[in-house]
């Protein structure tokens, strides 16, 4: 759906602005970056999931032709005191410390004039470990003795995770609560209660691009060449570490190849900074596709979810407990647990709800922040409760919905009102979209056929600040200097429309400059659909300030009001030839108020909703459980599209990726070890796998503090996807499943148990 505007720049499918290097294969990437005298590292790592270092022999690895240095944390040490980092906890060290907490865990690096011959190194040392109990699921961590971490280290760098403790002598590392009514209350007043348990799996983000970071310390200054999604952070991380001033380290960032979440915060950052101090050159590592599995995955979580329901359908009271597997080391999963948590009673207008989510340590791999923040997870337990419900009452689908729908105005669970949120007219778009109202030919043979929708949504990240720059140059021309990460995602290309609409020129003339923390200023990173948002309206905020500087030097020479000048005559005529700058800033930073402790309440928990919603269509091949998507419709609400074409292709994106999360991706652990690590063994979806309809749109609307009425798009169409093909399988099978992923296997052993028939292991 286009949006109608007259504006010239708003409202416009225009080109990336990057589109012709990157076709050309002109565009930089770090993994392209080759310094004078640079060591390639190769990281040696655990192959137990929980234990002590009793001994890590390198001898015969130092001993090989090319090897340059064989580096652990004892080495690390000799330069950083303090070897540990992360964004919530200060939890993660640099190489492994005393014990390994996950199989994967980096304990080692060789570091080699040649890859080649780093990576055969890795393979002469050998470790030996004292092997301790260890703890793999999200529950059973709850309670048990097992503790992967002793102490717990908050690390009190963000607001929103200040209040950070943890639970000492557990593996929990935060937990939030919420109170919104009184939940006893209302059960007590309901006609039915409905209880279920959901589970969804550990995935991960599978960039094109694998995590590559280089860094070059010299003379007391470091300088970072690294794939990230947070220059900013790392830069203020890397000092903390180091103990250096922040125009010490300076962080670049080309072009990114995807990140989806996995490359926020400190990843490899950290490690390379401490190996090149140590050798006293250059040093890079660039992981490959496999060792991606072992650096940061998404969180699997339990669900529990309690509902209490009048016989006329209106949903009373609510209780979920979520519980989230968070892996070896916090990373961002405390906010993961805060901000998925307190939206996990869904898009519904239910009076008394209770939440507990909890953050949980366990022994495998770190999980953090990817497409969708925890939103994902939750819609899967909400929307298929929400299907079940209505099953059992014998209630249409949609209309239960509606009926419980929250509107504009209403306080959400968080106690925040709904503001801006177009949870009606993107249901009534998916519903139009789906034919909702023609009966579906469920067959009767072997192929049965069913449909389903869903509808959800998440809050955004909180409070967080973007600045900007506009650097009017002496001939007019503009730079736009901005610390957000274009990762594919388009987000150079918005933000020059957003420039060029306040200053009346070409957005395809701007020159937008890449991250560097000695050149661009502070973003808090890109991430969370935060982007056009907060970064849009700092955009706005520079360029409007820009232009009031150019209407004051304009009156300063005398110039009669409305003469229009063009500025490059104004700065000849101040100057006395082609010179100056016209410089205009933006900082933004949306309203906030820190949630209560104790109840979760707060009236500015998030400065916009984030909405979409899907529906499919699905045939199930009952003798063998095998599943085709035949139709899928994503529908969401982005306020203003500012590139139209840009957001559609965000919305099929994130819908592709959730496909996998749906039907095929799964991380699959024995013990600790992971099984399935290649991509051989992990399927992602490819062109075959694609619905033959798949239909991304968006509703007509506006947020109204949103730059030029627009607010992020990236992650709309991941929330709902994966409970509306569940509620598809459901509806042709009669079934409903409540573990992701949906796999043929799953599905016939369900459909198995019906028919008395269970198979072993059922």
């Amino acid at each position: 759906m286009v949006a109608v505007t007259s504006s010239p720049n708003i409202g416009k499918s225009i080109d990336r602005l990057e589109a012709r290097e990157k076709v050309t294969g002109r565009v930089e990437y770090v993994h392209h970056l080759r310094l004078p005298g640079m060591l390639y590292g190769k990281i040696f790592r655990s192959n137990v999931p929980h234990a002590r270092i009793k001994s890590v022999d390198i001898s015969a690895a130092q001993a090989l032709e090319g090897v340059y240095q064989v580096i652990t944390i004892d080495d690390i040490r000799k330069v950083i005191p303090h070897p540990y980092y992360g964004p919530a906890f200060h939890d993660q060290p640099i190489l492994a410390d005393g014990k390994v907490r996950f199989a994967g865990e980096p304990v080692a690096v060789v570091l080699a004039t040649d890859k080649r011959i780093a990576e055969e190194a890795v393979g002469l040392i050998t470790a030996e470990y004292e092997d301790l109990p260890g703890v793999f699921d999200e529950v059973d961590a709850m309670t048990s003795e097992t503790l992967v971490h002793d102490e717990l280290k908050p690390a009190a760098t963000f607001p929103d995770l200040q209040h950070l403790k943890g639970r000492s002598g557990t593996n929990v590392a935060l937990d939030y609560h919420l109170l919104h009514g009184d939940p006893d209350a209302g059960f007590a007043a309901s006609d039915h209660i409905f209880e279920h348990t959901f589970r969804t799996q550990q995935v991960m983000h599978t960039p094109m691009e694998p995590f590559v970071s280089v860094a070059d310390v010299q003379e007391g200054r470091v300088t970072l060449h690294t794939a990230s999604q947070g220059p900013s952070f790392v830069r203020i991380e890397i000092a903390r570490l180091l103990g250096l001033p922040e125009n010490r380290v300076r962080v670049v960032v080309p072009h990114l190849g995807g990140g989806f979440g996995g490359k926020l915060y400190i990843k490899l950052e950290a490690l390379v900074t401490a190996l090149s101090m140590v050798a006293q050159r250059p040093v890079k590592i660039s992981l490959t596709m496999e060792e991606q599995f072992y650096m940061v995955t998404r969180h699997p979580c339990t669900f529990k979810i309690k509902s209490g329901v009048t016989k006329e359908g209106k949903i009373l009271a609510r209780h979920c407990e979520i519980v989230w597997n968070g892996g070896a080391y916090a990373d961002i999963g405390p906010r993961v647990t805060q901000k998925a948590g307190f939206t996990s009673a869904g898009p519904y207008d239910i009076e008394n709800v209770s939440i507990d989510s909890y953050a949980v340590y366990t022994n495998r791999p770190p999980c953090g922040a990817l497409r969708g923040f925890g939103a994902p997870q939750t819609a899967w337990a909400y929307e298929r409760h929400t299907d079940m419900i209505a099953d059992a009452l014998g209630f249409d689908k949609i209309a239960f919905r509606r009926q419980n729908l929250l509107r504009e105005g209403r306080p959400q669970a968080s106690g925040t009102l709904m503001r801006d949120a177009a949870l009606d007219q993107v249901l009534d778009h998916l519903v139009d979209r789906m034919n909702w109202d023609i009966p579906l030919d469920k067959g009767t043979g072997r192929i049965r056929r069913g449909r389903g929708i869903a509808i959800g949504f998440k809050g955004i990240t909180a409070p967080t600040t973007s600045v900007a720059i506009v650097n009017m140059y002496g001939d007019g021309s503009c730079g736009l200097y901005i610390g957000t990460v274009d990762m594919g995602q388009g987000s150079d290309t918005v933000m020059a429309q957003i420039a060029a609409e306040v200053l009346n020129i070409d957005a395809a003339s701007i020159r937008v400059i890449h991250p560097d923390t000695d050149v661009t200023p502070y973003d808090m990173g890109t991430l969370g659909s935060r982007s056009t948002f907060h970064m849009g309206t700092a955009v706005r905020l520079a360029a409007e300030e820009a232009k009031a500087k150019i209407a004051a030097l304009a009156v300063e020479l005398g110039m009669p009001e409305g003469s229009n000048v063009p500025l490059a005559e104004l700065l000849r005529r101040k100057y006395g030839m082609q010179a100056g700058n016209i410089i205009g800033t933006g900082s933004f930073i949306p309203a906030y108020e820190k949630p209560d402790t104790k109840t979760g309440q707060s009236t500015k928990a998030t400065p916009f909703w984030g909405v979409g919603a899907a529906g499919a269509e699905v045939e199930i091949d009952t003798e063998t459980g095998h599943i085709t998507v035949t139709k899928l419709v994503n529908v969401a609400d982005v306020g203003t599209a500012i590139n139209p074409k840009m957001v559609q292709q965000q919305l099929s994106g994130a819908g592709i990726m959730q496909l996998g999360f749906t039907l095929t991706e799964n991380m699959v652990f024995r013990d600790g070890q992971l099984t399935n690590g290649s991509l051989a063994d992990y399927k992602i979806p490819n062109l075959l796998d694609m619905p033959r309809e798949f239909i991304n749109e968006y509703v007509e609307s506006r947020q109204k503090d949103g730059p030029f009425g627009a607010k992020g798009a990236g992650e709309s169409t991941t929330i709902a996807l994966s409970p509306a093909i569940g509620n598809a399988v459901a509806d042709a099978i009669g079934i409903h499943l409540t573990d992701l992923p949906i796999t043929p296997e799953s599905i016939f052993r369900a459909l198995q148990e019906a028919n008395g028939t269970p198979l072993a292991g059922d």
